[in-house]
This record gives structure tokens, sequence and C-alpha cells, in this order.
């Protein structure tokens, strides 16, 4: 009988210290002081819609959501004491769920454009989407394509530019894919895409590694690549604390180099942190 007395005194003190140290949690959750008073949807949590984007928003190990937006707004809600709801949709769902409050924020490489100011919040310039050169020779200027057979992807601003550049020698495409398929295979000599979509595509195999992907030089005759398109987060109309908070956050990981180091974490230029002032692409 003696011997299960220090056993039983030994199980006590460990559940004593369980319950101290989970205590010790709870106070430190109720203490989370944050920064900004932020409305949202549903108090407490942020709820964010998107689309999966690589290497904006994507599920890495266990399924978990994870890329450069998610990082950035895991950032703002630590330090806004919120739990994120990511809600994965369509790109238009995405927009609508913010426009009609069911949503506080989208993210995934939006444009900031006057045309979405007019329903949304914008923030200020999270990170710059860099037009590129795919070639095998490294190119970063126009004018090195001159002669060339060169494709790009239509729908993009500089594809009235490029074709005033190399009329017959440039050929488009419905998607990324076809071009990538046919730089790779060597149909075109050269190719004008965003780098994210170029890195990213070889990330995965489907651009050739032999091909090399340079942000490209400014141009004068090609707007885009003077001004490329800035890229912000969405959010309800009108929730001026939440702006302000985002703000407050992508300023602050701006200043101390997080945001670029984000960038090169997920394969991206560095040089795409330097948005320069707020602008918007379709002005």
């Amino acid at each position: 009988m003696t011997t299960k007395k220090p056993l039983f005194k030994l199980l006590c003190v460990s559940a004593l210290t369980l319950l101290s140290v989970a205590a010790g949690f709870n106070a430190q959750a109720d203490e989370c002081k944050p920064k900004h008073t932020i409305k949202t949807v549903t108090p407490g949590t942020l709820t964010v819609t998107s689309v999966i984007i690589p290497p904006f928003i994507f599920k890495g190990e266990n399924d978990a959501f994870t890329g450069i937006d998610v990082d950035i707004l895991r950032e703002f809600a630590k330090e806004n004491c919120l739990k994120v709801n990511h809600v994965i949709t369509d790109s238009a769902a995405a927009i609508q769920y913010v426009v009609a409050s069911r949503s506080d924020v989208a993210v995934g490489a939006w444009y900031r454009t006057a045309e979405r100011a007019k329903v949304l919040g914008i923030t200020s310039p999270v990170y710059l989407e860099q037009a590129a050169i795919y070639s095998r020779d490294g190119a970063t200027k126009f004018e090195q394509l001159k002669g060339r057979k060169v494709g790009t992807v239509q729908g993009y601003l500089w594809v009235p530019e490029l074709k005033k550049l190399y009329g017959s020698d440039l050929s488009l495409y419905p998607n990324a894919v076809g071009l990538a398929q046919d730089i790779s295979t060597g149909r075109i000599e050269a190719a004008v895409n965003t780098y994210s979509i170029g890195a990213e595509a070889q990330r995965q195999g489907g651009l050739s590694k032999d091909l090399q992907i340079k942000v490209v030089e400014p141009d004068e005759r090609v707007k885009s690549s003077v001004y490329p398109a800035q890229s912000g987060f969405l959010y309800t109309k009108g929730n001026a604390q939440l702006g302000a908070g985002l703000d407050d956050t992508i300023k602050q990981m701006k200043d101390n180099g997080a945001i670029a180091g984000l960038l090169t974490k997920y394969g991206l230029d560095a040089s795409a942190a330097d948005t320069g002032a707020p602008r918007y692409a379709d002005e």
C-alpha cells in the first residue's frame, strides 16, 4: 500500500502542473491587445475569400493554407487578435462575398483599379505584378526580341503595345498553359508574361527548366513595364478601421523588409516589393 502513495502524489502534482500551464496559456490569450479596433463579419474572426493561386495562396503541408498573401494576413491577424477563416471560391465569388459583407477581405494578387474602388475598399499596394521575358538567353529588354517569334497571353494591358513592336512575329495565346508549352518546345523563341506565373509554372514543371525568367527593363513604349500593376487586398467598402489596420501591417512589413523576404521565399523577385506611390492599373 505504501508504494502507491508517491505515485498518487506524483500524478496529482502532474495534473496540477498541467492545469497551471493551461491557465497560463489562457491568461496569455486573454491578454492579447489588438493594435486596432476592427469590426469583422464574425466578431474575433477575419473571414477571407480567395482562389487558389500559387505562390500567393495555396495549400501546403497537411493542407494548411500558405503563400505570400496568407503570411501577410497571418501577421495582421496576430497583431489584431483575430482568427483567420479562409474560404476558397472562384474569382467572381471571392469579390462578391466582400461586396455583400459575407467576407471581410479578398486576396490573391488583385490589381488595384479605379473600377474596383467604386464598390470595394482597396489597401495600399502590397507588391507589383511584374512583366517578364521568358527566353533561353536571359533577355531583359523588349528590343532584344526584335526579329524573334514572340508569344504572350490575350487580355493583358501590354498586348496592343507588343503588337506595334513585333507585328506578325507576335502570337497570342488564350491562356498561360499554351504559351508555356510552345516556349518550352521551341515553337516560339521568347514569351512575355508575368514573372509570378512563369516562376510558379517552372517550379511545377510546366515550363522548361532551361528557360530564364527575367523582369523586363522599363521601356516607354510599353507602359506596364514602366508602371507595373500594383496588387492590393480588397475589403468591405466603408470599413475604414479594417482598411487602416491592413495598411498599417503592409507598411510595417515593407519597412522591415518582410514582404521582400516573402517574395524571395516563394520564388519571386524581391524588387516587386518596391511598389512606389499608390496608383490604379486602369488609369
